[in-house]
C-alpha cells in the first residue's frame, strides 16, 4: 500500500474517530484546550506507531490464540514509557490528561489497528499506518480542541500561548491562552462534557456528508441517464 493512500485513509476516508468511530471517550474528554489536544495526539501517535512496528515484526512468532494478550503487553510497555516520560518532562500535561494516558492501553484505535493491519502486514507498512492513523486522530483532537476552546472560553492556544505561556516566560502548560472573544460572549457549555458530545456529533455528521456526497451525485447522474434512455 502506498503512503499517499494510507495518509488519505488515516486523515479522511478511514479516519479512526470520524469514520471508524474509535477512541471516542478520550476524544470527548480531553479536547478542551489546544495543549491537551496536541499532547494526547502526539502520545497516541507515538504509541500507535511503535506498537504497530513491534507487532508487525513478531506477528509470525506469536500463536494465534494469544495474539490479543500479546498486543496488550506490547502496547502497555509503550504506554508505561510514554506516561513516565510525560510525568518527568511535562508534568502539567500528565496531570491534565490524567487517567486517559494509562487508558491508551485499551484504546480501540491502537488495538484495532494491531488486529486489522499490523498483525497482517510488514514493518514499514505498519509504521506508515501508525503514523497516518495517528495524524488523523490528532487532526480531529485539534479541531475539537480549538473549536471548543474558542467558542467555550473565547481563547486560543490554552496551555501554550497567552499570559504564563512559554513565550511569556512560563512553563509548558501554564499558558492561559490568547483571549480572542470577550469573557461575556463564549458559550461555557462547550467546555463541559456535553459540549464534547455536541462537537463530536457535528464533526462526524460533516465527515459523513462529505464522504457520501460524491456517491450521491454519481447515483443521481446514473438515475438521470437511465431516465433519458
Amino acid at each position: 500500500m502506498k503512503f499517499g493512500t494510507q495518509f488519505k485513509e488515516g486523515l479522511l476516508t478511514n479516519n479512526p474517530v470520524l469514520v471508524q468511530l474509535l477512541g471516542l471517550c478520550s476524544t470527548m474528554a480531553i479536547s478542551t484546550s489546544f495543549f491537551n489536544g496536541i499532547g494526547m495526539g502526539i502520545a497516541v501517535t507515538i504509541i500507535l506507531t511503535l506498537s504497530n512496528i513491534i507487532i508487525a515484526a513478531i506477528r509470525h512468532l506469536v500463536p494465534d490464540k494469544i495474539r490479543i494478550a500479546m498486543f496488550i503487553v506490547v502496547i502497555a510497555g509503550f504506554v508505561t514509557a510514554v506516561d513516565l516520560l510525560l510525568q518527568a518532562f511535562v508534568p502539567l500535561l500528565s496531570k491534565s490528561l490524567g487517567v486517559f494516558i494509562p487508558l491508551i492501553v485499551v484504546n480501540c484505535i491502537i488495538l484495532g489497528r494491531a488486529e486489522s493491519f499490523s498483525s497482517k502486514n510488514g514493518v514499514l507498512a505498519s509504521a506508515a499506518d501508525g503514523i497516518c492513523q495517528g495524524i488523523g486522530y490528532t487532526a480531529v483532537l485539534l479541531a475539537m480542541s480549538v473549536i471548543r476552546e474558542f467558542l467555550g472560553a473565547g481563547t486560543f492556544g490554552g496551555g501554550i500561548l497567552g499570559p504564563g505561556g512559554i513565550f511569556d516566560g512560563g512553563a509548558l502548560g501554564d499558558g492561559k491562552g490568547i483571549q480572542i472573544l470577550p469573557a461575556k460572549y463564549p458559550m461555557g457549555l462547550l467546555t463541559l462534557p456535553v459540549g464534547g458530545f455536541i462537537m463530536l456529533a457535528c464533526l462526524i455528521a460533516a465527515m459523513q456528508w462529505a464522504l457520501n456526497r460524491p456517491k450521491k451525485e454519481n447515483n443521481e447522474k446514473a438515475d438521470g441517464q437511465e431516465a433519458k434512455a
